[in-house]
């Protein structure tokens, strides 16, 4: 008897990608020299993304201090007579077009306080529910993760937003990669921890481009055979409730686990009147009377 030919193996599992850029003012990733680095770096590493399988799907959200906003995908309404140049897809084409055009108007629309930092805790959350419900609605198992590329420092302010986004994120087995150029964001690096994502401190942006191909471009099935920058030890500071400053040693409210830096015999978050129980009375009594007694000679 022949032999039978055995099933192939199972089908290539489909990848979603969400892209949070941050592009504030204040972040060193948007300069009159570095836009078009930028727009350059995250244009090819998200067709390169797109070429790994014809299953993949990519998201693109832009953050500002004024709002999160998806830039990619659009709508069908909102795409016009983009046509592809010679020798190139329809689909890179279209996905170039509209993140080039979407980054330029949330760039150029933005006019406010410079210093304020961006929602990327905001932007993030958009992913994710993105993520989700294409998840819910995708026939198939659909691996979702999110890369934020950011160069913004600390952002203490939204410590709950980004614990909240990161626990959602690990409950749904999405990773969270963080890229960052010059100024490292110990929260981020939390979420790459927690998630099982990668971390990474860019030196600059001229060669942002290389390190998204090589460390953030394979997915993670495939991240274990490939070599990687070590990762560093994990900062799991934590920011205070009165001030949103990153502390290492605080305050804990027993009844809301609110952290504070100093001291309060109210909870600012729960309105919690901390007790203290001193010594009893008897105890005290007894001391007392020892100290009293003249030595026994």
């Amino acid at each position: 008897m022949g032999s039978q030919i055995q099933p192939e193996e199972e089908d290539e599992v489909s990848e979603l990608l969400a892209v949070v850029l941050d592009t504030s003012f204040n972040s060193a990733l948007i300069k009159e020299k570095n836009v078009g680095q930028l727009l350059d770096a995250v244009v090819i590493f998200s067709n390169a993304h797109l070429m790994n399988s014809s299953k993949n799907t990519l998201a693109v959200v832009a953050c500002h201090p004024h709002t999160a906003k998806m830039i990619y995908p659009v709508k069908k309404d909102s795409i016009q007579n983009i046509r592809p140049p010679d020798a190139q897809m329809e689909i890179l084409a279209h996905a170039t077009q509209v993140i080039r055009d979407g980054i330029k108007e949330v760039v150029t629309s933005w006019q406010g306080v410079y210093s304020i930092e961006p929602l990327l805790t905001g932007g993030m959350a958009l992913a994710l529910c993105y993520i989700a419900k294409r998840m819910a609605n995708t026939v198939g198992k659909l691996n979702g993760r999110i890369l934020v590329l950011s160069s913004s420092g600390e952002s203490a302010h939204q410590y709950l937003n980004f614990m909240n986004v990161f626990f959602a994120a690990q409950r749904k087995a999405i990773v969270v990669d963080s890229c960052v150029i010059q100024n490292d964001c110990g929260l981020l690096q939390q979420g790459a921890d927690i998630t099982g994502g990668n971390y990474l401190k860019a030196p600059s942006i001229a060669g942002l481009l290389e390190y998204l191909l090589w460390v953030f471009l394979p997915p993670k099935s495939l991240r274990a055979k490939l070599v990687l920058p070590k990762p560093d030890v994990v900062d799991y500071r934590t920011a205070c409730f009165c001030h949103r400053n990153l502390i290492e040693v605080g305050y804990v409210c027993s009844v809301c686990l609110s952290i504070f830096c100093q001291f309060a015999p109210i909870c600012s978050t729960c309105q919690t009147h901390f007790k203290f129980i001193g010594f009893k009375q008897s105890m005290v009594k007894k001391k007392e009377q020892k100290s009293l007694q003249a030595p026994l000679l």
